[in-house]
C-alpha cells in the first residue's frame, strides 16, 4: 500500500489540474504557428523549455518547501505540462538525423540553456523574496 507520506490524492488532483493548464498553454503557443521550416518546431520547444526552467527556478526560490501544494500545482503541474522533454528528444533525433551539427547545437542549447535559465530564475526568485521580507 502507498505510504501517505509521499502520496496524496489532493496532490495528485493538483498536479493533474495544473498539468491541464500547462499543456493548454503549450498548445496555445505551438499549435497556431505554421512550422513549414524544419527548425521552427524545435526552436519553439527550446523556447518553451527555457521559459519553463526559468519560471520553475523562480517558483522554487520564492516558495521553497513552505507551500508544497502550490509547488505541486504550479511546478509539477503547470510547468511540467508546459515544458516537454519528449518533444525535445524527438526534435533532437529528427534534427540530428538531418543535420548532426544542428542536432548537437540543439542538445547543448537545451541543456546548458535550461540550467542557466533555472539558475537565473533561482537568483531572481531569491532576490525578490529578500525584497518581500520585512
Amino acid at each position: 500500500m502507498a505510504s501517505p507520506r509521499w502520496f496524496s490524492p489532493v496532490g495528485l488532483v493538483l498536479v493533474m489540474a495544473g498539468g491541464a493548464i500547462g499543456v493548454a498553454a503549450r498548445a496555445a503557443v505551438t499549435v497556431p504557428i505554421d512550422a513549414t521550416h524544419p527548425l521552427i518546431a524545435p526552436g519553439i520547444t527550446l523556447a518553451v523549455n527555457l521559459l519553463g526552467s526559468f519560471l520553475l527556478g523562480i517558483l522554487v526560490a520564492r516558495h521553497g518547501d513552505a507551500h508544497p501544494r502550490w509547488r505541486q500545482f504550479a511546478g509539477s503541474g503547470i510547468l511540467g505540462g508546459f515544458t516537454s522533454y519528449s518533444a525535445f528528444a524527438v526534435h533532437v533525433l529528427t534534427t540530428g538525423t538531418a543535420a548532426p551539427l544542428v542536432g548537437l547545437a540543439l542538445i547543448i542549447a537545451s541543456l546548458a540553456g535550461g540550467v542557466l535559465a533555472a539558475a537565473a530564475g533561482l537568483s531572481l526568485g531569491a532576490h525578490s523574496s529578500e525584497e518581500d521580507a520585512p
